[in-house]
């Protein structure tokens, strides 16, 4: 008598587990080598790009499509920076800074030629520039986007210098402190950076009670309020 080929449910069960498994696998084999060639060979449709894309950063808007992202034009971010000094906009932050904050920190004795500056939430780095220009050399600028060469990436919450490394903590950005995460941690960070017989001096807008700024500093008193106009913005300076 012939025996019966008929497979039980579970034999079943177990060559279409199998079977997927191996489906899935070969799936997942084709799908990584395409990503890898993908990354490896540009489209045959869009120009090679001759730049270092890491070093240099366009002037041109967000590319929507890797063509555009291989033909748009690129400039060296010292090329970006002599572009944004000769804007209008520039040029008046930096004339507003020298005239109306670094005078009053200079009376206090907290910058001078020698001091060592940190620009909190310095943007594109305009008073970077401004400090330097007008003879701190030894000022650089940290925010949440790298922007350089004035501006380097770093979370202000846990700023990655030593205890007491810059004579000066300046921002003149009002959003740096009414718009931190942790206000309280930032200037926890401000404290920490500064060296005893430094000081921190910040901009914060009108609205907000200078009472409320001093509470979030436990080591620094503050020595002098005044207000300033900033590109044609009024804002309070807190040192």
């Amino acid at each position: 008598m012939a025996a019966s080929t008929t497979r039980s449910p579970a034999a079943i069960d177990r060559h279409a587990v199998r079977l997927i498994t191996r489906v899935s696998i070969a799936m997942a084999a084709v799908a990584t080598l395409s990503l890898l060639y993908l990354l490896r060979h540009a489209s045959i449709y869009c120009f090679p790009a001759s730049h270092q894309p890491a070093l240099t950063i366009s002037l041109a808007p967000f590319p929507r499509s890797s063509c555009d992202a291989a033909s748009r034009r690129v400039v060296p971010p010292d090329h970006r920076l002599a572009k944004l000094r000769a804007s209008p906009r520039w040029r008046r932050r930096a004339a507003s800074l020298a005239m109306s904050a670094f005078p009053p920190l200079r009376g206090l004795g907290i910058l001078a030629a020698p001091s060592r500056v940190l620009c909190l939430a310095a943007g594109a780095g305009h008073a970077v520039d401004a400090f330097r220009a007008s003879g701190t050399r030894d000022a650089i600028g940290v925010d949440l986007v790298e922007f350089p060469p004035l501006v380097r990436r770093a979370d202000p919450h846990h700023l990655p210098f030593s205890d007491g490394a810059f004579d000066l903590v300046f921002s003149d950005d009002p959003s740096a402190t009414s718009g931190a995460l942790f206000p309280s941690h930032l200037a926890r960070e401000a404290e920490r950076t500064v060296r005893r017989g430094g000081g921190i001096a910040l901009a914060f807008d009108q609205e907000i009670e200078t009472v409320a700024v001093a509470t979030l500093f436990k080591r620094l008193c503050v020595l002098d309020v005044k207000d300033v106009t900033l590109d044609g913005s009024q804002a309070s300076g807190r040192s």
